[in-house]
């Protein structure tokens, strides 16, 4: 068996952020060859990987940052709030995001493509998932481009937003509003006109079904259905919600009171609870 060094163990470990003891039993398996042993902690993560494939990945990292006129969001899923915590794990997180503000893909399967420390991102989740020996997933990623765009983080790391506007020119705390109450409030859309209209027609249903259920007369089944769907845009749509801050207005209205000529022009929002 080959005599493994400490300082070679330390080598290994700072390549691959595997422990010290598989590290050394990496070394070991390779009598003394760094290569060989790199790929022998690679293949050990592939096959963790794989043996807990089956597993939830239902905590994470939630990050949004912009740089210009772009802000990107990604969401490295784990199983559990122990690793989601952990400094290295949210590191990676954080470096992940980096690239993608960087290189600005256009969708999550082209960010696990991207080239990271001489592997893809992929690559290097799967050999995180090793090192850590829990599953880890990069389950999101999602992007705006806009004159202004605002990021919101919300503590604990596990919901993050992004907002654009039309203007570059945006006060402050105008922009961390919105994207707080896209935080706090989860609409689905904007405006009510950009709200697909088979979501509409879902709600319709519910409204119907719900009707129809507590035996309302066939004659105002659709009226009651057409009201819930009314109630449901005003509440689920961006500019037509209460604004958390002041339920006397809209969010819309807050805007326009900021800034006449102001407009949102999309959101992202992303939670792993």
């Amino acid at each position: 068996m080959a005599d493994i060094k400490a300082v070679d163990v330390q080598k290994l470990r700072k390549a691959t952020g595997a422990g010290m003891m598989d590290c050394k039993k990496a070394l070991q398996e390779a009598e003394g060859d760094f290569e060989k042993a790199i790929e022998v902690i690679r293949k050990r993560g592939q096959a963790i990987a794989n043996k807990r494939a089956d597993r939830e990945a239902g905590e994470g990292n939630v990050q949004a940052k912009v740089k210009g006129g772009f802000g990107a969001l990604i969401s490295l899923n784990c199983e559990t709030d122990f690793v989601a915590k952990n400094e290295n794990f949210v590191n990676f997180s954080t470096s992940i995001l980096d690239l993608a503000l960087a290189e600005k893909p256009a969708d999550l399967e082209a960010l696990k493509a991207l080239p990271m420390e001489g592997k893809t991102v992929e690559e290097l989740i799967v050999e995180q998932s090793g090192t850590i020996g829990e599953k880890l997933e990069l389950a999101y990623y999602d992007y705006i481009s806009a004159e202004k765009v605002q990021a919101y983080n919300h503590t604990g790391n596990n919901l993050a937003t992004l907002v654009g506007f039309n203007k570059a020119e945006v006060e402050e705390q105008v922009a961390k509003d919105v994207a707080m109450q896209i935080a706090a409030m989860a609409p689905v859309a904007v405006d009510e006109g950009d709200v697909p209209e088979e979501v509409i027609a879902k709600e319709r249903e519910i409204g119907r079904g719900k009707a129809i259920e507590e035996g309302k007369p066939e004659n105002i089944v659709d009226r009651i259905a057409e009201g819930m769907v009314k109630k449901f845009l005003k509440e689920s749509t961006l500019l037509n919600q209460e604004f958390t801050k002041d339920s006397k207005k809209t969010v819309g209205q807050y805007i326009s009171e900021a800034d006449k000529d102001l407009r949102v022009t999309g959101f992202k929002r992303f939670s792993v609870k």
